[in-house]
Formats: structure tokens, sequence, C-alpha cells
């Protein structure tokens, strides 16, 4: 029996239908990364891992809220809040960063609450947004796991789909040595 987490912090390596318009064909996160189908992420045993008391942190991308809503459903999550963090991101000279986008260009991410069971927040002075420089493709900064631990106190936290380890935590992730192992659900 793995550990269970009363934090999951997740940057799911979200999959696009669209297709890449332009500039080298580099640019899209599957050219950085291995991505992921939404159904596979649905398949991860996450319930498995999960303390009675639990709250999800969870990135999501903006023209896919319905897709972060499913997942959610599926992991055995539900919605507090859809923008519980807002990255405005910016630029090495400190400028917003213009991103691309669906409808408007994007300079910022979100990321969501959920909970199961009913977790308390051990502080409630943690500020909604933020603005941090860029790093590399999709890295998030690393501010947000002190702001999630002040959010939810000093208890057993994953980084799920993790790409360096961080102090207290726990990670999980194909590109790095992982903690633990999350199975897949058998489908029939």
């Amino acid at each position: 029996m793995n550990k269970q987490y009363n934090i999951i912090y997740a940057d799911p390596p979200w999959s696009f239908n669209s297709k890449n318009t332009g500039g080298s064909m580099k640019s899209g996160a599957a050219a950085k990364y291995d991505t992921m189908t939404l159904e596979q992420m649905k398949a991860l045993d996450v319930p498995a891992i999960c303390a009675p008391d639990c709250v999800l942190v969870m990135w999501y991308v903006s023209s896919q809220p319905q897709e972060a809503l499913d997942l959610v459903k599926a992991w055995g999550f539900t919605i507090k809040n859809m923008n519980a963090f807002i990255w405005q991101k910016l630029t090495t000279n400190l400028m917003p960063h213009f991103g691309m986008g669906y409808w408007t260009r994007a300079g910022a991410e979100c990321a969501l609450i959920a909970v199961r069971g009913k977790p308390k927040a051990a502080n409630r002075a943690i500020r909604q947004v933020r603005a941090e420089m860029l790093g590399q493709h999709s890295e998030k900064p690393s501010i947000y796991r002190d702001e999630i631990v002040n959010l939810c106190g000093d208890v057993p936290r994953l980084e799920m789909f993790a790409r360096t380890a961080a102090a207290g935590w726990d990670v999980w992730g194909n590109e790095i040595e992982s903690s633990l192992d999350i199975n897949q659900v058998k489908t029939a």
C-alpha cells in the first residue's frame, strides 16, 4: 500500500487536439515533454494515495476547463475554487508575458483547488494572484509549493508530474525518480 497524502499538487501534461500554427513547429507541449490524454490521466489511481481529508491543487489549461473538471471528478475530488492560484507570467525584463491563446493572448495560468473529505485551511491569508517570472516551458514558480504548504499545513504531500524534487515533497513523474507508484486503474 502506498503512503497517503493530504496534499496532491499536480501539473498534468495536457494534450491538445489543435494543430500548432506556424513558427518552428517545436513550441507545443508535445514537442517539449510527453503528454497524456484525458482518459490516460483519469485512469491513474489517484484515490488510492489520498488521505481521507485531501486537497488537490491542479494547474489546468484555460482552453480546457471542462477537461479539468472531468479529471477532478474522476480522481474523486469536489471543486472548491477554479482560480485558486493565478500566476501572472513575467518576462526576464519583468514585463507581462504575451503568450499564445485561442480567444485572448495568454499571460497567466490558473490552478484550481478541489477537496476530498473535509480538509481545513491552515492559513487564510494566502493571495490568489502572484506575478512571477517565466522559467522553462511549463515550469511553475517554486513559490507555489511554499504557498500550498502555508495554506494546508505541513502535512504529507505529493507533487504529481514533477520534474524536480523539492524539500518536504514526495514526487511522481516520468522525468524524475518517483517516490511511489501510481497504478493505472484496470479497465474492462
